[in-house]
């Protein structure tokens, strides 16, 4: 071992003993581990992001504010709201993940995520029950930002520690494809129905559909989830502030990385969830086309994140976050002018691809490297705690800022400057990472 990780990543804390699983037993672990993070990540996150895809019509039907950019800064507001209790739901759901196990803390997420998106749907408009109608949305978008805190930390910490020891980046990288997957079954949704729906049904109704869909599949969730194994074989006495403690005082440096590192990625997202929206309100592109950007976006981040686990299991997790984020760094600026000095089908979906597969290239290395160099007595909360930090300061205000942004300096080149900036941070905190394809992830 390295006296890296011998010297920074010890815990003053007895630690459960390493797993004794056979071979057998270890690759059927892995295959329900990945069933279980896919089924029920992408769900979580289908819920969380449809409603930035939607962002336009929920704020007109819950805060009808006067303006061009009245109602969708409103809107877009609340749709960051949700990732203000993100940490909130890292510290709680993940150290009792450190403490219980991965599997009831994953089953918690999705009961959470549930509530909130219930109320989503079926919270009447402003127009009906008047000043209660912006209460609820935004208690609700609390809520699924609680789950979504909660959930990074143990399903990717269970990946790791079921996966082949010499496939861990493939296995972990299914969390980001996941998120993929959910994006692009939103974005199909919204393809969908904004062909057939006129406007004026989907500003009054036709937005809720999309949250109606994910009810009917969260018993299949809750169902794989409960039949998952536990890959945390020695639970701990401590408290979940001790746990916590344990992750800020030995494992400061590392976390402070991990928030630095997940600048880039959460705000390329966000900017590539916020593609919609943009398309609508400063391209002045049809809707229908507008989500087609939101389908291509979910499709190429699937398949590159999926890409990037191999290419890390062969050339190891920093190589394969850094070059990408440098790429995207250089491009983002010339792709924008491009796409606003001919603003159509081609220039729209081209940007967003480009975007999406190389915004899943580094964040799936570093959605691997992070958990590795975790302890396993932490892991779950020191990855939770790294994602949704690193989500409420920069992702949560990406929409708002750009938004904001936009309305003041009427510059269409806003996201583009955005992302550039922000992965310069990145690429530095990654440089100073360790590779830890070789760590022993059972101790």
């Amino acid at each position: 071992m390295s006296t890296i990780l011998s010297s920074e990543l010890q815990l003053n804390a007895v630690r459960p003993e390493p797993r004794s699983s056979t071979k057998a037993q270890t690759s059927t672990v892995s295959r329900k581990a990945v069933a279980a993070a896919v089924a029920g990540n992408a769900l979580e996150f289908y819920d969380f992001v449809v409603y930035a895809y939607f962002a336009v019509y929920i704020g007109h039907a819950f805060f009808p504010l006067s303006g061009e950019f009245g109602s969708l800064l409103a809107s877009v507001a609340t749709f960051g709201v949700g990732f203000f209790t993100r940490p909130l739901g890292g510290i709680l759901i993940g150290a009792f993940a450190d403490k219980v196990g991965r599997r009831p803390a994953m089953i918690l997420t999705v009961v959470l995520i549930t509530i909130g998106t219930l109320g989503l749907a079926a919270t009447p408009s402003y127009a009906s029950i008047g000043l209660a109608a912006p209460i609820i949305v935004v208690f609700c978008r609390l809520l699924q930002g609680l789950a979504i805190g909660g959930e990074v930390g143990p399903s990717t910490a269970l990946l790791i520690e079921a996966a082949p020891a010499n496939r861990r980046g493939y296995y972990a990288s299914w969390q980001i494809a996941s998120q993929g997957m959910a994006v692009a079954i939103g974005g199909l949704f919204g393809v969908t129905v904004s062909l057939i729906l006129s406007p004026q049904d989907l500003a009054a109704w036709g937005w809720r559909v999309p949250f109606l869909f994910s009810l009917v599949l969260i018993p299949i969730a809750v169902y794989i989830r409960r039949s998952l194994p536990e890959t945390l074989e020695a639970g701990s006495e401590r408290s979940a502030r001790q746990i916590v403690s344990s992750v800020f005082k030995g494992q400061r440096r590392y976390l402070i990385l991990g928030i630095l590192i997940s600048l880039a990625g959460t705000v390329s997202s966000q900017v590539g969830n916020y593609m919609t929206t943009y398309a609508i309100q400063t391209l002045h592109l049809p809707g229908a086309l507008a989500q087609s950007a939101v389908l291509i976006g979910g499709v190429f981040t699937f398949a590159f994140a999926l890409a990037a686990g191999i290419l890390c299991d062969r050339f190891g997790r920093k190589v394969t976050m850094i070059l990408p984020r440098i790429a995207l760094m250089v491009l983002i600026v010339p792709m924008f002018l491009w796409l606003i000095g001919a603003p159509s089908a081609t220039t729209l979906l081209g940007v967003t691809a480009v975007l999406a597969a190389l915004t899943a290239l580094s964040a799936s290395a570093s959605l691997v490297a992070l958990p590795e160099m975790m302890p396993i007595a932490v892991r779950s909360t020191g990855l939770s705690l790294m994602y949704a930090i690193g989500a409420t300061l920069f992702g949560g205000t990406t929409q708002f800022v750009v938004t904001w942004l936009l309305a003041v300096t009427h510059d269409p080149l806003v996201p583009a400057y955005y992302t550039a900036a922000t992965s310069l941070v990145s690429i530095v905190a990654m440089a100073l990472l360790p590779e830890t394809r070789h760590f022993d992830v059972t101790k």
